[in-house]
């Protein structure tokens, strides 16, 4: 996939737990190159937001629809192929080495511009932890990994939920850099309650104004 162009559009989605509606009737075409914040204060519902679009959980009702770049209809099956996620709540297999974990996911999704593990490892900054097991790295370093397996795969949908959690200064900076550089090509979408994580965002969507 070398063109990552692509948009998604919304049809009156909305997420109930039992009686509450977590939120609903959010319809907006979305498309790459426009990155989109999801806004709220903790416990709001960033997060399941972010997952009913992403097809990780169902929508009580309503739709996401996925369109590649030839502005046709990904089928439901493939969309999966197509996203990257990153959030402080997914899990690494810790068991592997960082270069054994790189490579065991260029198996799923290739890298962007033919690129190689140890080549990702130079854009992680973690050259020197190459061989070391992810369950010694610290909770910033996960996250990196975390951040870098959704920036550096072909991934034209990329959902970052929370994306500088457990970083540090330096790590912030990293984060910054790279977000900047993908978000022209791919299309977005940012949770969070942290306005320096989403400060490029053309579309806020304020989930308190979707109950």
């Amino acid at each position: 996939m070398n063109n990552l162009l692509a948009a998604c559009h919304l049809e009156n989605l909305g997420k109930r737990y039992q009686r509450e509606w977590i939120f609903r009737g959010l319809s907006l075409v979305l498309p790459a190159g426009e990155p989109i914040a999801v806004v709220g204060p903790n416990g709001s519902g960033k997060s399941t937001l972010a997952q009913v679009v992403a097809g990780h959980i169902p929508a009580t009702q309503g739709k996401s629809t996925w369109f590649d770049t030839e502005n046709q209809p990904i089928p439901e099956d493939d969309v999966f192929r197509s996203i990257g996620y990153a959030a402080p709540y997914l899990e690494l297999v810790e068991e592997f080495t960082l270069l054994e974990l790189l490579n065991f996911h260029s198996q799923f999704k290739p890298w962007i511009s033919s690129s190689s593990a140890l080549s990702i490892v130079d854009q992680l900054g973690l050259q020197k932890h190459q061989n070391k097991q992810i369950k010694y790295f610290s909770s910033g370093m996960k996250q990196r990994v975390k951040l870098g397996l959704a920036f550096f795969s072909e991934s034209p949908f990329l959902f970052l939920d929370e994306p500088t959690a457990n970083l540090d200064v330096q790590g912030v900076a990293w984060y910054l850099k790279n977000v900047q550089e993908v978000i022209a090509k791919r299309w977005v979408m940012i949770c969070s309650n942290d306005p320096k994580e989403y400060s490029f965002a053309s579309t806020l969507i304020d989930i308190r104004q979707l109950k």
